[in-house]
This record gives C-alpha cells, structure tokens and sequence, in this order.
C-alpha cells in the first residue's frame, strides 16, 4: 500500500539517512514529534485569550478576524517562500531559524501591551509556523517512513488540543492568565533550539537554495495526480480547523450567552482530541478509508453544529464538534498517507509545503469576507 509504494521509489539526490543507520535517525523521532506538537500548541494558545483581550484592549470583533488573517496569511508566505527551503539547506537549520523566530513571538505575547503587540506576535508566529511544518513533516518522513506520517498526522491535532484546552484551564485556575501559557512554551522552544544540535541531519545540502526562496510551490511530477485527489476533503477539515481556532469562542458567547474560556478551550479540544482518536484508530486500516470516514463525518458534524448554534446548546455543540473532529483527523491522516510515499527524500519538503498550502489557503482567504458573527438567529 501506501508504505509499499514509499520502499519502491528509487533514491534520488543525497540524503545522509543512506548513509546512517535506521535506529539513529529514529532515536530522534520523539524530539522531532514533541516540536512539531509544541508549535501547533502554540498556534492554538491564543484561543481562549481572545475575548480577555478584547476586554483589555477594546478592540472589535473585525480587529479579532484580522489578527487570524495576519496569521494565516504569514503561514502561507512562509510555505510559499521557504517551504522547499529545507531540501536545499537541510532540515536542521531551517527548525532552528523557526524556533528563533517562535521565540521571538513568545515575548512579543508576554510584553505585548496592544493589538498592534498581537499583531506583530501572530505574524511572526506564523511565518515560524509555516518553516515549521514543512521541515520537521519532511523530517519525520525522512526518520521514519512508516510512523513519520502518522506522527505527522497526529501532532498537530494533540498539539492544538493542548495549547487551547491547556490556556483554558490556566485562564481559569492559574494567575497571570495573558502571559503563563506563553512563559510555558517560551521555556519549551528555548529547550528544543539548544536540544536540536544532538539531532542528525538527515539531508545534504543541495545547490539552488537562493532559487528556492523564489514564491512557488514544488509539487514532484509523480505526486501531483494524488495531490489533487487528497485535497478536497482535507481543505474542507482544516478549514473546519481554522475557524474553531478563531471564532469559535466568539461563536459560543454568541450562541449560548457565556463567556468562559473554558469552552473555547472545550470546544478546540473536543475536535482535535477526537481527531486525535481517530486518527489512533484508522492507522493499519487502508489510508482511503481516512478519507472515506472524513467525507462522511464532516458534514454531519458541522451540521450538528449549526443546530446546536441556534437551538443555543452548548452540549449539543461539543457533539457536533467531536463528530466532525473525527472527520477531520481521518481525512488528515489518510491524505498524508496517500500522498507523502509518492515523494522522494529530497522532495519532501517542498511536497509537505505545497500539501499545507494547498490544505489552508481558503481559511485564510475566509478572514478577509467582511465580518459577520453568528447569532442565536443564525449565520
């Protein structure tokens, strides 16, 4: 199947997992996972702060929906622009560059003192983000072709849920509620960036980096047919995924009448987690039954959503998150396990890239629509 097709490629360019053994490239993987977990964490922090923001700052809900633009359209450019960097110049030099600048947006967050601070902090948190995926995705490929896309899979789905649900609880039971989630992930970053010096690199260097960084998109001739056959469903979870990550509080308070971070927290936690569950259950199963279940279960969770939004339940809400959460983990897992094999070593980076891209886009394009919260009333 998906593996087999992988072990069948012919090796091409010069990776440095040829020439090192299997069992050291992989005693990395729980570092390469627990980074790529970090970053998604990190992406999904800001969820429960949002309405403590707006409260601190007096700030429209427009000025919210941009600062998820700023965000989104960061990560695009960084996929664009350094997406296939790491084929080029390794993989490890373009994690660390991501981390210096996730770093940076940390402090940006802890000091931050206006929107204009959020701003700044989302847009380099973004640009981190998208360097981030495409790397540590290709480095996982590169350690271990088999459990590389599950983990690639799964982090991101673990790591959003954590980051919300994790803020949330802070908000509600710890001191410092705009600053402490962020204190956590700092330390976290700075950790992994002097850690990342005992991991191997897996690629050599290529000629061509400056041509690299020029805007585009690096789909391998033998992937672009599966591409195209992965990205319908995938587009629509994560673009599921990106308005739970943005308006989803917003979403609540509006619908329900209460206020409490917890259950944006809740609610990003209640897709990702049962994303993550699904994700556990389908992993030896055929990677188009991902697809299958994610075609199925999406709109039936979203669909229960919008009932819940204007029948005002909350609990009703968090079944139709869980719902389509496993819609959105079996889409995820089985277009990454369908696609990422048809790539060789030195076209993973630029395929992983091309793949979030692709996978992302609309929900960034979707902040831009002029702003229309929901209400009990409907959309």
């Amino acid at each position: 199947m998906a593996e087999s097709v992988f072990m069948s490629l012919p090796s091409q360019g010069s990776t440095l997992s040829d020439l090192k053994s299997d069992g050291r490239a992989r005693s990395h993987l729980g570092f390469l996972a627990f980074t790529t977990l970090c970053f998604f964490a990190a992406s999904s922090t800001p969820t429960p702060l949002y309405h403590l923001y707006q409260e601190a700052w007096g700030f429209s809900s427009g000025v919210l929906t941009l600062i998820f633009a700023v965000y989104a359209f960061s990560l695009l450019a960084a996929l664009l622009i350094g997406g296939s960097l790491s084929d080029y110049l390794g993989r490890r030099p373009v994690i660390f560059g991501a981390l210096l600048l996730q770093i940076v947006s940390m402090l940006l967050f802890i000091f931050a003192s206006d929107v204009s601070w959020l701003m700044a902090a989302r847009l380099l948190q973004g640009f981190a983000t998208g360097l981030a995926a495409s790397a540590l995705g290709a480095a996982l490929l590169d350690s271990d072709s088999v459990k590389g896309p599950l983990i690639n899979s799964i982090s991101p789905m673990l790591g959003m849920a954590v980051g919300a649900l994790g803020t949330a609880l802070l908000v509600q039971f710890a001191p410092l509620p705009l600053v402490l989630g962020y204190c956590f992930l700092l330390a976290a970053f700075v950790a992994q960036a002097i850690y990342l010096g005992r991991v191997e690199e897996t690629v050599s260097r290529q000629p061509g980096v400056w041509q690299s960084l020029k805007p585009s998109l690096h789909v391998p001739q033998q992937s672009r047919r599966m591409l195209w056959l992965v990205l319908p469903v995938d587009i629509a979870a994560w673009a599921l995924g990106g308005f739970f990550l943005s308006l989803s509080p917003s979403l609540l308070a509006a619908a329900t009448g209460l206020n409490s971070p917890l259950n944006g927290g809740l609610a990003v936690a209640a897709l990702t987690l049962s994303g993550a569950l699904a994700i556990l259950s389908l992993r030896q199963r055929e990677p188009v039954l991902g697809l299958w279940v994610g075609a199925s279960f999406l709109p039936l969770g979203v669909a229960v959503i919008l009932l819940a939004v204007n029948l005002g339940m909350l609990w009703l809400f968090f079944v139709g998150a869980v719902v389509a959460g496993i819609g959105f983990g079996s889409s995820f897992l089985g277009a990454l396990r369908m696609l990422m094999p048809t790539a060789h070593a030195h076209e993973r980076g630029g395929l992983m890239s091309a793949f979030w891209y692709s996978a992302t886009w609309p929900s960034a394009y979707r902040h831009w629509l002029p702003d229309s919260l929901p209400t009990r009333q409907g959309w």
